[in-house]
Order: structure tokens, then sequence, then C-alpha cells
């Protein structure tokens, strides 16, 4: 059992090294490149559609007004390894740190992006008026006669 746990630990070890980093890190800058850098081109909208129109309530029955449409997507994308990772992240690499971290965030927007944009084209309509999307539609739809790659090279 022990040797077995070392082979995983390896496997762990050089899957989530330079090779995930290059892959996000690459995928990220390839996907800025053929966006256009929308994230810093569209950073005053994206900030005037956030915290501009974030406390304007919605009458309508059954909507989500834009503060919690906001902090469901905050707590769903933010853990506790993001609340503990970064003081961890700035007492080990100092204060530089910080400056990587925003720039790797500014890289991630496009990936988070594409991820959005490419849930949306390929969701499906379920019964009483629900939605499926995620990672797992956008493969069963996408990936048959390989139109996710298509998509992705219309981006």
């Amino acid at each position: 059992m022990e040797s077995f746990t070392q082979i995983i630990a390896k496997i762990t070890e050089i899957i989530w090294g330079l090779p995930m980093i290059l892959l996000l890190l690459g995928g990220g800058i390839y996907l800025s490149l053929r966006l256009g850098f929308f994230q810093i081109r569209h950073l005053p909208h994206i900030l005037h559609e956030t915290f501009g129109k974030m406390f304007i309530k919605s009458n309508a029955p059954g909507s989500v007004s834009p503060f919690q449409a906001t902090t469901s997507a905050l707590a769903s994308t933010m853990g506790a390894a993001n609340i503990v990772g970064v003081p961890v992240a700035i007492a080990l690499g100092g204060p530089g740190a910080i400056f990587w971290m925003w720039v790797v965030a500014l890289i991630g927007m496009a990936t988070k992006y594409s991820e959005v944009v490419l849930g949306i084209h390929y969701r499906e309509k379920m019964k009483k008026a629900n939605m499926l999307a995620g990672p797992c539609t956008i493969f069963k739809k996408g990936w048959a006669g390989k139109r996710l790659l298509i998509s992705l090279r219309l981006l």
C-alpha cells in the first residue's frame, strides 16, 4: 500500500507541477491574444456592469438582483484556499507575490470568459424551464463532430 501511495504522489507531482502551470498560463495567454485582451480593453464596461448596477432592485417574480448574482458568483469561485493562500503567498514570496497574482488573474479572466461563453452556447433546456450547462454539457454537445474546436477558433 505504501508503494501505491508513493506512485500516486509522484504522478500528482508531475501533473500539478510545471506542465499544469504551462497549460493554464499558456492557455490563458493564447485566449487573451485571440480575444484581443478584452479583459483590459473592456475593463471600464465590466466594472460599470458589475459595481455600477449592483444595488439596483428588480421587482420581477423569481428574478435575482445584481448584488445577489455577484455574491453568488464570488461565493462559488472563492474558497478557503483563496482566503488562506494570499497571506501564505505574501509571507513566502514577499510583496511581489501580489503583482504576480494580479497578472495571473488578468490572464485567467480570458479562460473564465471562454468557459462561460461555451457553457452558454452549448446549454440545454430541461423540463420545467431549467437550464443544464457546464463542462459535461460542453463536451457532450461540443465534442460531437469536433464542433468545440471550431467554436474555440471563432473566439
